[in-house]
């Protein structure tokens, strides 16, 4: 085992599943003592165990990334208890109203969308940055296809997912004198809770061989390539 982020913090916003889980738990392999945060408690602290019972050290802190003040004790419940913060994956997200034109978007789903997925993405980043300067750490926020091209999954989330990139790519410029990296990954369908919920995924689903047929592969991806970065799994 390489233990390439050896006594290093990461913390990792929507921990307690999918793509969250499985970056969290790659952190952990890696020697990281890992914070998971997320709205869910008991799937949270699930993770929370997996990483114990690897031998991992983790801690969970609930928090809503939409609002201010849970972000920022967030971030210093995480200084308090490990006394740095050298990597983020702010990953936390929601899917909103799936296939519905915008003519007929609910408002208050928009309201929501935006405000998880991109000020979501712009508190964590705008609290954990003074840590991660200060440790020459860096940043990962989860973008998605749907922020590179338009789809038919939902104006909102196609809006926060373009949000995230432009957001991503300015603070990046912001930062790269200071010796901190601040990259999106933008991944197509991934088997997830969430792509269920939208639809994608599940043997029933009436837009899965669509779906499919838009990834060259001919298959979705899973979690733990996008947390290790494997393209041969």
């Amino acid at each position: 085992m390489s233990q390439l982020f050896s006594g290093e913090v990461a913390l990792v916003t929507g921990g307690s599943s999918g793509i969250g889980r499985a970056a969290a738990l790659a952190f952990a392999r890696e020697g990281a003592k890992v914070v998971i945060s997320s709205r869910r408690e008991s799937e949270s602290l699930e993770t929370v165990k997996m990483i114990e019972s690897a031998g991992g050290e983790g801690f969970f802190v609930q928090a809503d990334v939409s609002k201010s003040a849970e972000v920022q004790a967030m971030v210093a419940k995480t200084i308090e208890r490990w006394g740095a913060l050298t990597y983020a994956f702010n990953n936390a997200g929601i899917e909103g109203d799936t296939f519905v034109p915008l003519a007929k978007y609910s408002e208050s789903v928009w309201d929501d969308v935006i405000a998880v997925n991109l000020t979501g993405v712009f508190l964590s980043m705008k609290y954990e940055l003074p840590h991660i300067v200060a440790a020459k750490g860096a940043i990962v926020n989860m973008a998605s296809i749907a922020g590179l091209v338009g789809t038919r999954i939902g104006s909102a989330y196609n809006a926060s997912k373009h949000g995230v990139v432009g957001l991503t790519k300015a603070a990046a410029i912001e930062y790269a004198d200071q010796g901190v990296r601040i990259n999106a990954v933008a991944p197509g369908v991934i088997e997830t809770d969430m792509a269920g919920r939208a639809g994608f995924t599940g043997a029933d689903s009436a837009i899965r061989p669509r779906a499919l047929a838009m990834h060259p592969m001919g298959r979705f991806g899973v979690p733990e390539e996008v947390a290790d970065g494997q393209a041969d799994r």
